[in-house]
């Protein structure tokens, strides 16, 4: 009896054995599994819709060397206007680099959540004048909430005076998207999207801080797996946080300059961003006038304007991936001049900080410039800074030094 059980037991651990080595080699097979989202494509035509009916019709020609991305790889349209596009590595949203003189009938992006739907996506453009003189202004903290409609009531009011050919508004959208509710961002959200439908020239966006949503989870409650955490809402609502546009021979790039870990958020152009940029700006020749709009600015004097605190909502430095840097300005700001240098970059604007200032070096042809918040002036020891705007002119690719207009009387 004895010797039987030691032989079943043998017997059992033989085959354990054997079954372990089976898995253990399935798995060492399964390791290099080939990414098939790599072989996923989405297609379709950027064209000159001619009857403005939003449908590529025959007579309606293709427009060719538009840049196509998914905020990973770029691709341009070829003769015809078709572009084939590889997106499994994007963040389900496609758009074009708006081309000079032209524009978009509707969006310049697209959802691309089902890209194995065979209906092609489409950018329908229309031609514009192609002028080398225009004008732009550049707003920013709008901080909006249902208390705050008056102060974008009063930044459509300036921009209705002035005519620009169009908005950028750098970050700081809403109220708050980082320690409140989804219920609450989300309001926030639509409520800017509502007003912003009410300006009659176009506006451009890019985040800031107060656009990343629930990352304060002590606070906001919200998990991590929520579908529309960290910049998920944000790309939502308004699409690519970080895109290109072309307009009167200037090559614009809008940036988004947080990144966040764990609670907290710091002035970053993260990894991904950093290869696009590269993919983006080759695209342009080196003599084409690059501006680049973000929030968290690459340099700024506010910096130095600032108490230093080392903790609390408004510390001056953070750990990033366990190295202590400056949270309110762009931790890599150098890795991106890299990139930029050897184009004809003039100008690089900004937000975050509440008031309008300036940043230049000797030698150094690029221009560091932020304007104030659109929500309300603010103070820092004896200096109060008004609310107010910045209105640009650009004439033949050179940027004029700006006119600041107040907001309030």
């Amino acid at each position: 009896m004895l010797c039987r059980l030691q032989k079943q037991n043998q017997m059992k651990s033989i085959y354990i054995f054997f079954l372990a080595v089976i898995l253990m080699n399935t798995t060492v097979k399964a390791q290099p599994v080939k990414n098939k989202a790599a072989s996923v494509f989405v297609t379709g035509f950027v064209f000159e819709d001619k009857n403005a009916n939003g449908i590529k019709d025959k007579n309606e020609p293709g427009i060719k060397s538009v840049a196509v991305s998914d905020q990973v790889n770029i691709v341009l349209s070829n003769d015809e206007g078709y572009y084939k596009l590889p997106v499994g590595d994007g963040y389900g949203i496609v758009y074009i680099s708006m081309p000079d003189g032209y524009e978009t009938m509707d969006s310049f992006w697209r959802p691309t959540n089902d890209v194995n739907d065979p209906i092609p996506v489409n950018f329908s453009l229309r031609k514009t004048k192609n002028t080398g003189h225009f004008t732009f202004v550049h707003a920013s903290d709008t901080h909006i909430s249902p208390s705050s409609i008056d102060r974008m009531a009063k930044l459509q009011r300036i921009v209705d005076s002035v005519n620009p050919d169009f908005v950028i508004i750098t970050g700081d959208l809403v109220k708050d998207a980082l320690r409140v509710s989804e219920k609450e961002a989300t309001g926030y959200y639509e409520l800017f999207e509502k007003e912003r439908n009410k300006f009659s020239s176009r506006v451009w966006t890019v985040p800031g801080n107060h656009e990343l949503f629930g990352i304060e989870r002590h606070l906001s409650l919200v998990s991590s797996s929520n579908p529309l955490y960290g910049r998920k809402m944000y790309r939502h609502y308004f699409g690519p946080d970080y895109y290109s546009f072309n307009y009167g021979g200037v090559h614009f790039v809008g940036l988004n300059s947080l990144d966040f870990e764990d609670l907290w958020y710091y002035g970053r152009i993260d990894s991904t961003q950093i290869e696009w940029l590269k993919k983006d700006i080759a695209t342009v020749s080196p003599a084409t006038p690059v501006i680049t709009f973000q929030h968290v600015p690459f340099y700024s004097g506010g910096l130095s304007l600032q108490p230093f605190e080392d903790s609390g909502p408004a510390r001056v430095i953070e750990r990033e991936k366990g190295i202590l840097q400056y949270r309110h300005v762009v931790s890599n700001a150098q890795e991106v001049m890299t990139i930029l240098n050897g184009h004809n970059y003039s100008v690089s604007l900004a937000g975050h900080y509440h008031f309008q200032q300036r940043f230049s070096m000797a030698g150094i042809t690029t221009r560091f410039e932020q304007t104030a918040a659109v929500t309300g002036p603010s103070n820092e020891g004896v200096f109060n800074m008004p609310s107010g705007v910045t209105l640009y002119t650009v004439h033949e690719g050179k940027v004029d030094e700006g006119r600041f207009i107040f907001l309030d009387k």
